[in-house]
């Protein structure tokens, strides 16, 4: 079981957006092809290693010391969550914040980062056959041309399956001779390492669950957060789709996909600058979203291990703290 988008298809023109520089985009494709000709091994059950990129990294506790948490008494379903403060650097609220948990559809997110760190957004991809056989059809025909920012925002909106996979495929494709979606996952893993991410964990692109024992993404809520973090700090178009409630998606044809969000609560958080779902029977029900409570001061919320519906009365409820917290300061 796994999260889905439900898509209808008609006629309207597409625009277009800025895209990521170009020479940025050289520089880590590059990078990423060293680490994947430098470490590259196939294993279906260990993650790869790479060596270390000249990037921002997310903020640790080696790097920042703990600090008292500011928000208490508040009991949340979920088995772990993290509220981080990304301005003070700390955390106001803890709960098996280092526990290594299914991430589900959260995966997307790194999907989603990498693909858009290796191809500019105007790239055209093609929608492959193995793509609709994912898990929960989104409603995308084989042979199908998205530009990536649409690819992008499906994935994330709707949580399309299909969508993460046909990213996977085409910029796969640009890291060697191999299989192109193993190669991407390959590539996720050593990003995740050059990240400082170490309970990141991947063995598929879109996070379903492998089998009834093995799940496609693992991670911990902090972890996660501090993935939010550094898409918020660097990217935050990226995560502009996931703050309304629906969206359409342009092929290059000018047929649009419907796509709802699987977020039902975005109207409901005061500032949202993005959000990602993500429900498996081994994950349980997650979610990750981050907002900003005034004066450019982004706030990330991630709970793992909830159920389907409480992952979201989680979350506002740890929203609602961080607001009565910060209207206390």
């Amino acid at each position: 079981m796994s999260e889905t988008g439900v898509t209808i298809i008609e006629n309207e023109p597409t625009t277009e957006k800025n895209h990521f520089p170009i020479v940025i985009q050289l520089g880590v494709l590059s990078l990423i092809l060293l680490g994947l000709f430098g470490t590259y091994i196939l294993q279906s059950a260990n993650a790869p290693t790479s060596a270390q990129l000249p990037v921002s990294q997310p903020q640790t506790e080696e790097r920042y010391p703990i600090v008292p948490q500011k928000i208490e008494d508040v009991t949340v379903k979920a088995t772990a969550a993290y509220v981080w403060d990304t301005e003070s650097q700390r955390a106001l609220y803890a709960k098996n914040a280092e526990e290594a948990l299914p991430l589900a559809s959260i995966t997307k997110l790194m999907t989603s980062l990498l693909a858009y760190e290796l191809l500019a957004e105007d790239t055209i991809a093609n929608v492959p056959l193995s793509a609709i056989q994912q898990e929960g059809s989104s409603g995308l025909q084989a042979g199908e041309k998205f530009t990536i920012e649409e690819l992008q925002a499906l994935a994330l909106i709707s949580s399309s399956n299909d969508a993460a996979f046909a990213l996977a495929a085409n910029v796969g494709s640009l890291l060697g001779q191999q299989d192109p979606t193993t190669q991407f996952v390959t590539g996720m893993n050593i990003r995740a390492d050059e990240l400082g991410l170490e309970t990141l964990k991947f063995w598929n692109t879109t996070g379903l669950d492998l089998s009834s024992t093995k799940p496609g993404a693992v991670g911990s809520a902090k972890d996660v957060s501090f993935l939010m973090e550094y898409i918020v700090t660097n990217y935050p178009d990226l995560l502009t789709p996931t703050t309304d409630s629906s969206t359409r998606v342009y092929n290059t044809d000018g047929l649009y996909h419907e796509a709802s969000n699987t977020n039902p609560v975005v109207q409901q958080i005061p500032n949202l600058i993005g959000s990602k779902t993500g429900y498996t029977d081994l994950a349980g029900g997650n979610l990750t979203v981050a907002l900003d409570v005034g004066l450019h001061r982004p706030i990330i919320i991630t709970v793992l291990g909830s159920t389907y519906q409480e992952r979201f009365t989680d979350v506002l409820t740890l929203v609602e703290a961080v607001q009565a917290s910060v209207s206390t300061q």
